[in-house]
């Protein structure tokens, strides 16, 4: 449960009209009107004096609260607001991760990780063949690891610019914020191998082959009179 409370200066013996309003990019909105609750809240939420207690709170009641009050007296009316920043924790869930199953050397490949449940947003790690990558910070130990590629720990992205045979291996991206246990996607092997030009000529010189036969045959069966009317 979560408790947003609002706190006043009025006099016992003054009226008390109280509303509740949530504060979002699309506009305002009701929490709390006319004496009753509305929309998510309505069954999930009551009143402690002024303060407002939501049961079982979820990512969506996250954001800022408004409390009105206005109190009538013989002086006139009198008006207070207080603005209150709900934030729900939410530990991240299993991540989707891309990691392309096969590579040509001197290429660029992208790996992909992300999450959209963790609230704070999640940040990520990924792994090689079970050990964590490092940051390419240009000092220490990540710059004398001659890295070959950029890892982005708030997108979730790894990028080689120009992946070699030394990059195959097995992947895996884990997500945390520092909210419940980490999560890891499941473990996917990439295969880096060189580009096969010598397979690339056969296969060229192979399709110019059967294009010449099949030319000479259409010359041979228009000399032979096949296609004539």
């Amino acid at each position: 449960e979560a408790i947003l409370s609002c706190k006043h200066k009025f006099s016992k013996g003054m009226s008390l009209r109280i509303e509740w309003k949530k504060i979002q990019s699309q506009g305002v909105s009701f929490v709390y009107y006319n004496g009753e609750f509305t929309g998510d809240l309505r069954g999930r939420a009551e009143m402690l004096n002024t303060g407002i207690r939501i049961r079982n709170v979820t990512r969506k009641d996250s954001g800022t609260y408004r409390c009105e009050i206005s109190a009538k007296s013989e002086e006139g009316q009198h008006l207070g607001e207080a603005t209150i920043t709900l934030t729900v924790l939410v530990a991240p869930t299993t991540p989707i991760c891309e990691v392309p199953s096969s590579a040509m050397t001197g290429t660029v490949v992208e790996l992909s990780c992300k999450e959209t449940e963790g609230s704070p947003p999640s940040e990520y790690q990924w792994y090689k063949n079970g050990v964590a990558l490092l940051e390419k910070t240009g000092t220490g130990s990540a710059r004398a690891a001659n890295i070959t590629y950029t890892m982005n720990k708030k997108s979730g992205t790894l990028l080689f610019n120009t992946v070699t045979k030394n990059d195959t291996g097995e992947y895996f991206c884990e997500a945390s914020n520092g909210i419940g246990l980490s999560q890891k996607c499941s473990v996917k092997r990439m295969q880096v191998d060189d580009l096969n030009v010598s397979g690339i000529i056969a296969a060229v010189v192979f399709v110019a082959l059967v294009m010449a036969l099949c030319g000479l045959g259409v010359f041979y069966a228009q000399k032979k009179g096949y296609f004539t009317s």
